[in-house]
């Protein structure tokens, strides 16, 4: 069975605190520039399938709420320029990897990845295919991420020509007033026709990204938002809530405070998520994500096989991640390596010819079995000590007793349940996930890996 969910507000009122989303354990606060691209170079080739991510930072206009690594300009001859630096690093990259590593997934983010024109993204694709092998389109799954606003069909046929077979659009709300007050004006009718053009050219895949915490949202936006939303028959949604934090990301100075739901009717707007979607026959996924029941993530998680990485959740476990592109994020054999977070540091790497690694880290043993326990949480929404035992050697109750005392009392808030083989998390409780993992976080509350370097986290709900 699909795991349950339950909405229980005043337990999320309650519960709810600042901490990471857990894309990475450890987080990325835990990089240091002490690791570099010869550290990089040495944990990669492990002979394991591989995912590519590719960064596209350029966006033709703002949209305040985004915290995303973005460089909004109109002068087209930036990108040009990146492209060129871009492959060059895919061809360094490349190098370090076995000839017979298999992509088996590929994701485009930005920015706005279409931001790119038909023949930049062809020439692109052209240079990633020869200089590594790709898994066949019936079994790799190649995704991008497009803003409706700068495709028509003829550009989605395009980009299932040249490979791609999932698609990914953003959305955030379909009210016109939230649109404005976020300065992203996007009709609904662009969303439909994007849509059904990916679903007319094929695309295996097709996902919607809502934002619920937007200024001048409500419970009644939200409600008609969601009805054009399952109308439009998604494969997959996810639903995020907006962090307002002006002070990191200073796009989000141009939002008004007194524009912005207040905390009950955030939570409200989320419940109705959860009802509506869930009346729709999508499965919680976790983590902001629902999905169709027979969607691959769905699937997954049924099997047991469900895994989360920097792009989020995924199907395909035991894989490299590399990434390539400005602020770019590789997670290696047992390291992370991120790439320059500036045009100009990243250009600059590559003129002398090295990998624009700019920090990282090697994960200890110890990282690796709390990144797997919080992982198995974050996927399946238990552990199974005498399996995750027997893999690791290692008494897992005993070795963290500690943390299982820490737990008894989340057992006591309904958030999960303790058996001596077994530990489970509630419906309730599905929500409140990442405060279960931060049980397990060995780093929390201790000085970031680089001295004065300022940490904020969301909320956890």
């Amino acid at each position: 069975m699909h795991p349950t969910i339950e909405f229980d507000p005043d337990l999320i009122a309650r519960m709810s605190q600042r901490g990471p989303r857990y894309t990475s354990y450890p987080t990325a606060d835990r990089f240091t520039p002490a690791f570099g691209a010869a550290d990089y170079a040495r944990a990669a080739g492990t002979g394991r399938p591989l995912s590519l991510y590719v960064h596209v930072p350029f966006c033709e206009s703002l949209c305040y709420y985004c915290a995303c690594n973005k460089i909004i300009t109109r002068d087209r001859t930036k990108a040009v320029r990146y492209l060129a630096y871009l492959k060059r690093e895919i061809g360094m990259q490349a190098a370090l990897f076995a000839e017979g590593a298999l992509v088996e997934q590929l994701h485009f983010g930005g920015g706005t990845p279409t931001y790119l024109d038909d023949a930049q993204m062809g020439d692109l694709l052209a240079h990633l295919r020869s200089r590594f092998a790709f898994a066949p389109d019936a079994t790799g799954e190649f995704s991008i991420e497009i803003d409706p606003r700068t495709v028509d069909a003829g550009r989605i046929r395009a980009l299932r020509r040249q490979g791609f077979n999932r698609l990914s659009l953003g959305v955030q709300d379909f009210d016109e007033d939230v649109q404005r007050a976020v300065n992203r004006i996007q009709p609904e009718a662009l969303t439909r026709d994007a849509i059904a053009a990916a679903r007319a050219a094929g695309f295996r895949s097709v996902s919607i990204d809502l934002i619920y915490g937007l200024p001048l949202q409500n419970v009644d936006t939200m409600a008609a938002t969601l009805d054009k939303v399952v109308a439009a028959a998604p494969d997959r949604i996810s639903v995020y809530n907006y962090a307002h934090m002006p002070q990191l990301f200073k796009s989000q100075k141009l939002i008004r405070d007194e524009d912005l739901p207040d905390a009950p009717t955030k939570l409200a707007m989320l419940g109705l998520c959860i009802e509506r979607l869930g009346a729709a026959g999508y499965v919680y996924i976790g983590m902001d994500h629902f999905a169709r029941p027979d969607d691959e993530l769905a699937r997954a998680q049924r099997d047991g096989t469900l895994h989360r990485n920097f792009q989020g959740y995924s199907t395909h476990a035991d894989i490299d991640m590399v990434a390539c592109g400005v602020s770019a994020i590789s997670a290696v054999g047992g390291t992370y390596a991120q790439n320059e977070k500036s045009l100009e540091q990243y250009y600059a790497r590559l003129d002398r010819g090295e990998l624009p690694v700019a920090r990282g880290l090697v994960l200890s043993g110890d990282d690796l079995l709390r990144r797997e326990i919080i992982g198995r949480l974050m996927c399946d929404f238990a552990l199974d000590l005498p399996a995750l035992s027997a893999r690791w050697q290692t008494d897992v109750a005993a070795r963290f007793a500690p943390e299982f005392a820490r737990l008894a009392g989340l057992e006591r808030d309904g958030l999960l349940a303790l058996a001596p083989e077994r530990l489970t998390v509630s419906p309730k409780g599905r929500l409140l996930i990442r405060n279960v993992c931060m049980v397990f976080d060995d780093y929390l509350g201790k000085p970031a890996a680089v001295p004065l370097q300022r940490v904020q986290y969301s909320r956890t709900v």
